[in-house]
């Protein structure tokens, strides 16, 4: 199997095809459970031991830092292999990290309860924050260092590490690497080294996603997953009410992952991302410039960055140009608390307000000691210190003991000149009183984890080599096996089975390839001088989040929270409405419909109220609906009373008139006495309808009703019984026919029309209606509005419905009885009259149908009793007007003789 088909199997598919070409020319060849007989010859990669610090050892513990943040210019030619050029760009922090890995091994050098008899040594390279780097020390530590090798070099997991070398750079390999900054890089290398079985210890990487042991097993970290870090983040969006976030993050696993962890959060609980912008650091100006002008367009008030600090040292300069200094930034760990982002006075007033989540701080014991009294002539070996000591001091060191970095020395950090341009230095220089970033150790982070690193490795290493004594203490085990004897694999097992307490007196263990997640919540805040400083405002222990909330300064320089939402919240009386195609929390208020309530901000839904109460006029209480009915003080209930009483009173007039000349032939023909009982009956049709005005009450609806039927039954009756006695008086008058007036005298009208009216009053009101379901009131609910109508409810629809019918049908008889006798040939015949009347009244409760079922409320009442006093006027005017006319005005035609002439 060629070198570039095994390692396409181990790479992840989304590293550039060029690390894969940069890896054939590597120095080692790997086997993975082969053994290879033939001789493998293989060409050294450039010289990477001359960009390391090392120190010799029973053990050799590798490690690897970005010391350097400029990668140098990659050669694209595949047809040749990039050679390694050294990096520039000396970062401080990096820095610190080196110096605490090299102190935990010279303080656990000096333990005698900590491997005693036992030295550690370490070979530590650069890897520039550059996978092809990073792959290509790692390769160098595992199978040492030298300028060529062959197939009986090739390590593997049977064999054992801590083989003597000539020199402290010699072939000596490592049995673990602390190492692998950013999570792509924790992952070339993981799958690289995973079939040595040696272990990869990282500080910094954080990807959720080397947490798979299926995939990752030789990995682990004493950085929290990124899983905790974005959920933390997530609450504090949503502790903010803060549902329009934009996202800039680095186009690789850190930046992504974290992203679609936070997403994932926020979804359930309403919150949206306005922007998702990727940084790729290839490109970086161009990034930042597009990253800040999309923030700039952006409504979103509060941005998620996830990515390297440098990345963000360039997007707030591309802020500041654009001068967009009021947002309110969420820090990731990657540079929630970099000194050069706040002491920047260009991208501090971008930066103020910043609220981040950060890798927990903690001390180590007489560390800043041991950096104050760092000097170059001390450690002349020492280029990373050599180089420090000119970027601080301007002046340089001495001469080193590497000829090749006296032949070709590096360009220094942002455009210092070059070692052979400075002067040298006169002794004095020293860290012991310099205020500096990498002397500042109140509170170490990445550092700190760098120093847990080392110390799991020893106490695993411990553990592996210490004498099987279960008697003895943990701790005091003497050490039993030679240093040589070591295999990776057990090394492995080792770690993921540690629990030691820190000399912090913290316990540390694996859970997997993890560590319980702590972190810190920072705020930068701005100090009467100008500057930002680093306040603690909280801090996260798994899933649970402890803030002090008034402790925050905001980007606005104020205690009040910033406000970042698509669309204002809505307030109580409205509900939210999602604009078509747009994200939920980009939403219309709606105001909520009559009888619905909303009475919180924001509410989805409005809520409909109980049908006994309504909404208010703002739509956000419910209140009692209020009692309705037609009243005798309201408009309409007077004119109805008015008319009702007007009717009345000329029907007494006409009782009266027609009493006062009860003698006369107009009023003695076709029976007084019916004129007289359907005087009366009109005159109670009228007064009935006052009945249905008022509040109605149980004896109210059940009189109102029966006095309806009763009144109207009597008054029809009369006419029917009067056109009858027409056309049976016209029959006698025929020869043959005397006889048919004995059927129908005065005693036989009465009984008809007693006869007719007790059908209404007992067999259907008396006894079947009012008895077993008369009207009770009640209130019409199902009316909307603030008001409801008390009214008299029909429990029986059927037996309003055999009043109305019996009405109909005797009226329908009479109208049919006087069309048969209005051409009769009398002057005067009544029968006319009565069919005009019927005519009308069937007109008026035809019409009163559909009008009633359509009013809504007491204008139901209301048609009903227009409907009344309609058909009793009609026919008190159609009988009676003609009458009164000939009586009053021409009582010459008040005669016998006229009234019988043909």
């Amino acid at each position: 199997m060629s070198w570039f088909s095994w390692l396409s199997t181990l790479w992840p598919s989304s590293v550039p095809s060029l690390l894969l070409v940069g890896l054939v020319g590597t120095q080692l060849g790997l086997r993975v459970g082969l053994q290879v007989v033939q001789t493998v010859t293989c060409s050294q990669w450039g010289t990477p031991s001359d960009q390391g610090l090392f120190q010799d050892g029973d053990i050799v513990i590798g490690g690897l830092f970005n010391i350097y943040y400029k990668p140098p210019a990659i050669n694209h030619d595949f047809t040749q292999l990039p050679h390694y050029k050294s990096c520039t760009g000396l970062e401080d922090l990096p820095l610190q990290y080196v110096y605490a890995m090299v102190f935990a091994l010279e303080e656990i050098n000096h333990s005698t309860m900590l491997l005693p008899g036992v030295k550690l040594g370490y070979h530590i390279y650069d890897s520039c924050a550059f996978p092809l780097w990073a792959v290509q020390a790692a390769l160098s530590l595992v199978g040492g260092n030298s300028s060529s090798c062959n197939s009986t070099a090739l390590p593997d997991d049977s064999a054992g590490y801590g083989e003597e070398a000539g020199d402290s750079r010699g072939a000596l390999p490592v049995p673990l690497i602390i190492g692998g900054d950013s999570s792509i890089t924790a992952q070339i290398l993981s799958r690289i080294l995973g079939p040595l079985s040696l272990p990869l210890m990282s500080y910094t990487a954080s990807c959720s996603c080397l947490s798979d042991r299926s995939q990752f097993p030789n990995f682990f970290r004493t950085m929290p997953s990124d899983f905790y870090q974005a959920r933390a983040i997530a609450q504090l969006a949503i502790h903010f009410n803060w549902t329009w976030i934009g996202a800039v993050v680095a186009n690789n696993n850190y930046g992504l992952t974290a992203l679609k962890i936070f997403q994932e959060e926020i979804q359930r609980a309403g919150v949206c991302l306005a922007f998702v912008e990727t940084l790729n650091r290839e490109n970086i100006v161009n990034e930042a410039r597009r990253a800040a002008l999309t923030i700039k367009a952006s409504t979103a008030r509060v941005i998620l960055i996830v990515t390297w600090y440098t990345d963000v040292r360039e997007l707030f300069l591309q802020l500041t140009k654009i001068n967009v200094t009021d947002r309110q930034f969420l820090a990731s760990e990657a540079w929630s608390t970099n000194s050069d982002l706040r002491q920047n006075p260009v991208t501090s007033k971008v930066a103020n307000g910043v609220l981040g989540v950060a890798i927990r701080s903690s001390t180590i014991p007489g560390f800043e000691h041991f950096l104050r009294n760092l000097n170059p002539s001390h450690r002349p070996s020492d280029k990373f210190l050599r180089e420090f000591w000119q970027k601080v001091f301007g002046c340089s060191p001495g001469p080193t003991n590497f000829s090749s970095y006296a032949s070709s020395p590096p360009s220094l950090a942002n455009g210092s000149p070059q070692q052979a341009s400075l002067p040298l230095c006169n002794g004095t220089e020293s860290l012991k009183g310099a205020q500096h970033p990498f002397t500042e150790t109140s509170e170490l982070r990445v550092t700190y984890n760098v120093y847990l690193a080392v110390y799991a490795a020893a106490h695993a290493l411990h553990n592996l080599l210490s004498c099987p004594n279960r008697d003895s203490p943990p701790g005091n085990n003497l050490i039993c096996s030679l240093p040589k004897h070591i295999k990776p694999i057990e090394l492995m097992q080792h770690l993921g089975n540690l629990n030691f307490t820190t000399p912090q007196a913290e316990r540390f263990y694996f859970q997997g390839a993890d560590i319980p997640a702590k972190y810190d919540l920072v705020n930068w805040q701005k100090t009467p001088e100008g500057s930002l400083k680093l306040l603690l405002i909280g801090r996260v222990d798994g899933f649970d989040i402890h803030l002090n909330e008034s402790a925050i300064q905001w980007s606005s320089g104020s205690n009040q929270v910033p406000v970042s939402v698509c669309s204002e919240s809505c307030p109580p009386g409205t509900r939210m409405a999602n604009r078509k195609g747009e994200p939920v929390c980009c939403f219309d208020c709606i105001p909520c419909a009559e009888g619905e309530i909303s009475n919180k901000t924001g509410s989805p839904q409005c809520e409909r109220c109980p049908s006994e109460f309504w909404s208010n006029a703002n739509r956000t209480a419910c209140i009692p609906r209020q009692l309705d009915f037609l009243s005798f003080n309201e408009t309409l209930g007077i004119t109805l009373t008015t008319a009702a009483v007007s009717g009345a009173m000329v029907t007494t007039a006409v009782f009266v008139v027609f009493l006062y000349y009860r003698q006369t032939p107009m009023v003695r023909a076709n029976n007084s006495e019916l004129s007289f009982l359907l005087l009366l009956s009109l005159k109670l049709c009228f007064l009935c309808s006052l009945v249905f005005i008022g509040r109605p009450s149980v004896w109210s609806c059940r009189f109102q009703q029966a006095a309806f039927g009763i009144s109207f039954v009597l008054c029809v009756s009369c006419l029917q019984v009067k056109t009858i006695v027409v056309l049976a008086a016209f029959r006698s008058a025929r020869p043959g026919a005397e006889a048919l007036m004995k059927w129908f005298g005065p005693g036989q009208q009465r009984g008809s029309v007693c006869l007719f009216t007790c059908i209404q009053v007992r067999v259907i009101i008396c006894i079947i209606w009012l008895s077993l379901s008369p009207p009770v009131p009640q209130p019409d609910l199902d009316i909307p509005g603030l008001k409801v109508t008390l009214k008299c409810a029909m429990a029986s629809v059927v037996g309003f419905s055999l009043v109305l019918g019996y009405i109909g049908l005797l009226a329908c008889t009479s109208l049919l009885l006087a069309f048969l006798a209005r051409k009769l040939p009398d002057n005067f015949n009544e029968a006319k009259l009565i069919t005009f009347s019927m005519l009308i009244f069937c007109a008026v409760w035809v019409a009163f149908v559909p009008a009633y079922v359509s009013s809504p409320g007491k204008y139901a009442v209301a048609v009903e009793i227009f409907a009344i006093l309609a058909s009793s006027y009609g026919l008190l005017f159609c009988i009676f007007a003609p009458k009164c006319f000939i009586i009053l005005l021409r009582p010459e035609k008040n005669t016998k003789k006229n009234l019988m002439a043909r």
